[in-house]
């Protein structure tokens, strides 16, 4: 195997990581379907938890305070600032041959909900197969 071939191969693996990186990413942080939850509503549910809790038998109790652990984590995930910055530049740096050679056409990217905006700044358009 040439040095050639061999740099060819790690640029293929460096430019597979950065797009999976980012689409998993984008995976992650990808809005939920039906009514939103506000951190405002969050909080009013986990203060009527918390007055529910004292009255409550055995059953309802463990549910009570799973579906507590699950809203302060929801709340936290909320809070939390999400920085796609840094996988989008390394995406559009390897989304453009990665995509060309691997045969993946404008449609599949936004399909998999990669903005328009994004594959324009990575260099694929509409027409690209």
């Amino acid at each position: 195997m040439t040095d050639e071939h061999k740099q060819a191969l790690a640029q293929g693996r460096e430019q597979g990581r950065a797009v999976r990186l980012y689409l998993e990413a984008l995976e992650q942080h990808k809005p939920k379907r039906g009514r939103k939850r506000t951190p405002e509503s969050i909080k009013k549910r986990l203060a009527a938890i918390e007055q529910e809790l004292d009255g409550s038998d055995a059953l309802a109790r463990v549910l009570l305070l799973q579906e507590r652990i699950d809203l302060t984590n929801e709340l936290a995930s909320k809070e939390a600032v999400v920085d796609l910055s840094e996988l989008e530049n390394g995406f559009v740096t390897s989304a453009g041959d990665y995509g060309q050679r691997k045969g993946i056409s404008y449609a599949a990217w936004r399909e998999a909900g990669v903005e328009a905006s994004v594959l324009k700044r990575a260099g694929i358009s509409r027409g690209a197969s």
